[in-house]
């Protein structure tokens, strides 16, 4: 479990809670989501590296560090991945941002691929994915392996909520991809939704159920 990070911050588990109530209306889950990912992409981030840079202040010149957000790509898995983007751009606004279209099929619940666009160079990026939620780990696991074939210098996973069993699945399939969450909770139930959770973080989103 050495790759994994639970973000513990108070106003990150107070904002899950409130998002987690199942009166919560469409708009208030979407903000409260934007916030969430705004503040978890400071820990994400705590380790980028960074240049640097000669600047001159009002009084001298100085040597500063800054980070290359150009060469971040921040990755969503589609639909619900949106709902990340907004608020991780808020830290690094200059970042490219590429998609993974997946769903998952309901019968075998396994992942099916029907979109993919990434920015170009990608050996010279690191990658932050993002989607709210790692059920069975199906969906993330494929996005990772389709995502490898474009040779990123790193991965990271950022999800909101995380079953036990889809962080066994990502971790046999991808040991070397650490992941980011505000909760591991307790199961997934027999449609593959995570219990307690917070329902289908897609629909919650966009306001389509």
């Amino acid at each position: 479990m050495s790759n994994i990070h639970v973000i513990n911050h108070p106003l990150v588990q107070h904002k899950l809670t409130l998002m987690r109530r199942k009166d919560a209306s469409t708009n208030s889950f979407r903000r409260l989501l934007g916030e969430l990912a705004t503040l978890m992409a400071y820990e994400v981030t705590r380790d980028m590296p960074l240049s640097d840079v000669e600047i001159e202040t009002p009084l001298e010149t100085m040597t500063g560090k800054v980070i290359d957000g150009k060469k971040l790509v921040l990755v969503s898995i589609l639909r619900a991945g949106n709902g990340f983007l907004d608020g991780m751009l808020n830290v690094v606004p200059v970042a490219r941002v590429g998609h993974i279209g997946l769903y998952r099929d309901p019968e075998s619940l396994q992942a099916v691929e029907y979109y993919f666009k990434m920015p170009s160079d990608m050996n010279e990026r690191d990658v932050i994915v993002v989607d709210p939620m790692l059920a069975t780990g199906n969906s993330a696991s494929a996005a990772l392996t389709r995502l490898k074939q474009t040779e990123p210098r790193s991965i990271k996973f950022v999800c909101l909520l995380a079953a036990p069993e889809g962080i066994a699945k990502l971790q046999q399939a991808h040991p070397d991809v650490p992941i980011y969450t505000a909760a591991i909770d307790r199961q997934l139930n027999s449609h593959g939704y995570i219990l307690p959770g917070l329902g289908d973080a897609g629909d919650r989103i966009f306001g389509t159920k």
